[in-house]
């Protein structure tokens, strides 16, 4: 006796829900994101390479492996665009040398070059933001991490009305990192 499966003697209202039920569950069988506090990862700096990039050790399942970062949300000056470049990276090693951090990952967890994409958090702050506040970087929002943009927006609201960094009326950064780097590499 052969036993055939098909929807012909079924009714057309349950045929749909035969099939709906098949979707559900291949829906409930797919791999869940991560709870929210996987996302987050506490690592050591062990060099501030410049204002928006660091190495650290702790990340990934290999915890001696040194990797690249690239903080999200901002963009600082690149180090040949001097005095802003020295200042920012300055700033970023004052804040995290030789310190634990925690990385917060939003959507994109690497970028095109395979550095980690991440915020950074210090005792509670945001460095992202604090760099952005402080004048040392500009805010860039890239898509499709956006967890932090209005803060970081913000920030830079609150630098530039403050004059500070690299909105000082008296020496004014005049082309933004992305425009320098297209015009000097």
């Amino acid at each position: 006796m052969k036993i055939k499966f098909c929807f012909k003697g079924i009714g057309a209202k349950l045929e749909k829900i035969v099939i709906l039920l098949c979707l559900l569950l291949l829906v409930a069988c797919q791999p869940q994101k991560k709870p929210e506090e996987s996302t987050q990862v506490q690592v050591k700096i062990t060099q501030v390479v410049s204002g928006q990039t660091l190495k650290v050790v702790g990340l990934g399942d290999q915890p001696s492996l040194i990797s690249q970062v690239r903080l999200l949300g901002i963009d600082a000056p690149d180090l040949q665009q001097r005095p802003w470049g020295d200042a920012a990276k300055e700033r970023l090693e004052a804040e995290v040398l030789e310190q634990p951090v925690i990385l917060e990952f939003d959507v994109q967890m690497k970028d095109q070059f395979g550095r980690s994409l991440a915020y950074a958090w210090k005792n509670g702050v945001l460095l992202n933001e604090q760099l952005v506040k402080q004048g040392y970087a500009l805010f860039v929002g890239r898509s499709p991490n956006h967890k932090y943009d209005l803060r970081l927006e913000r920030a830079q609201q609150w630098a530039r009305l403050m004059g500070l960094g690299i909105w000082d009326p008296q020496k004014p950064m005049r082309l933004t990192p992305a425009e320098f780097r297209r015009q000097y590499r």
